[in-house]
């Protein structure tokens, strides 16, 4: 007798193979969604702000959802233009201040390797002048293959450029209209789900949302506490730009390996600039040592790692295998992401165990 499928089966046959066929049509479409799911992930992050707005009502009146998207997305930013300010004075003063000081930093820097180096045959010298020297050569040598590369990184470099400002101008204005229809689009999706997972798809998602809540919170409790330490710590040690060096570490943060880089670098100069010798490079490698130590084995496990559920070492897994498979996005997204596949993982480890394929002998 000739195999044939029912009516029910067809149609589930059907509608997976257009749901494969879309999920292959946004891959292919990665990079055009890149703006697309910036904005949805701080629409997300927003939207409690604008429903507290919209439901505080003013004497008589309440503010529209228009309204209150506007109010919120300018404090937005305005946090992102404080944090530039206090960026932008802080490298103006330091790179000036660094051109003036490098001579003779580079001089101290010599006085203090030169002999050690000259013990192992290795006859450097460490100056304004020998640096000059030095790249005089190898732009003689080789000015032909830099000006080729310099062109080309140029050309690449213009169109990335320009890709960044499309992108960004692109993200505040999709996360406008995400903000504003915020509560329909749900509508329209949860209408979407098949009618016989509707519930367990709603408990799904209302224990993801949950979990990502407690993430926020946690990741902006890392933020604070780093942003004292950093700004104590190089306060007593005696920096003079510790409050500002101090700020922009912690809040730089949750971008993994940038934001601590900057926030090094930024001391590294500091130190530079206002010690003799080494003295200063010393307090900023113990001071950053002990934060990186005190953020990666203390604060994101416990603040982060136990609000999501997830094992220190599943923490340390999701950073790399997202890193791997999405990039520098994917590290930013790893952590929220992994909270959202163990919720899953849940859901289908118990749907395991209650099956007959598990419990039948």
């Amino acid at each position: 007798m000739p195999f044939s499928f029912t009516s029910e089966q067809k149609q589930t046959w059907l509608w997976l193979a257009i749901g494969t066929t879309l999920i292959a049509l946004l891959v292919l479409l990665g990079p055009v969604l890149t703006p697309f799911i910036a904005a949805g992930i701080l629409a997300y992050a927003l939207n409690p702000g604008v429903d507290w707005l919209v439901s505080h009502r003013l004497g008589r009146f309440s503010m529209p959802r228009s309204a209150a998207v506007t109010i919120v997305m300018l404090l937005l930013i305005a946090a992102i233009l404080t944090l530039v300010l206090i960026i932008v004075p802080v490298l103006q003063k330091e790179i000036s201040l660094l051109q003036a000081q490098l001579p003779h930093f580079l001089n101290t820097l010599n006085d203090s390797i030169s002999p050690t180096l000259r013990r192992f045959g290795i006859k450097i010298r460490l100056d304004s002048v020998g640096l000059e020297k030095l790249l005089s050569q190898q732009l003689a040598t080789s000015g032909d293959e830099i000006w080729s590369a310099l062109l080309a990184s140029l050309k690449v470099g213009g169109l990335a450029v320009l890709g960044w400002i499309a992108t960004l101008t692109l993200i505040p204005v999709v996360m406008f209209y995400l903000l504003l229809d915020w509560h329909p689009l749900l509508k329209w999706i949860q209408h979407a789900i098949p009618r016989r997972w509707i519930n367990r798809t709603l408990c799904l998602a209302e224990e993801v949302d949950d979990l990502l809540a407690q993430y926020l919170r946690g990741q902006l409790l890392v933020m604070l506490v780093l942003a004292v330490y950093y700004s104590v710590a190089l306060a007593i040690s005696g920096f003079d730009v510790a409050l500002p060096v101090g700020i922009i570490t912690g809040l730089l943060i949750f971008i993994p390996y940038i934001g601590f880089g900057l926030g090094l670098l930024l001391a590294i100069v500091a130190a530079m600039l206002q010690f003799d010798g080494l003295h200063g490079l010393f307090l900023v490698s113990i001071i950053y040592g002990i934060g990186q130590l005190l953020e990666s084995f203390y604060l994101t496990p416990r603040l982060v790692g136990e609000r999501i559920g997830l094992h220190p070492l599943a923490i340390i897994f999701a950073l790399l295998a997202f890193g791997q498979l999405f990039g520098f996005v994917g590290v930013l997204l790893a952590l929220p992401a992994s909270a959202v596949v163990s919720v899953v993982f849940k859901y289908v480890r118990a749907h395991y165990l209650d099956s007959s394929f598990y419990n039948q002998p």
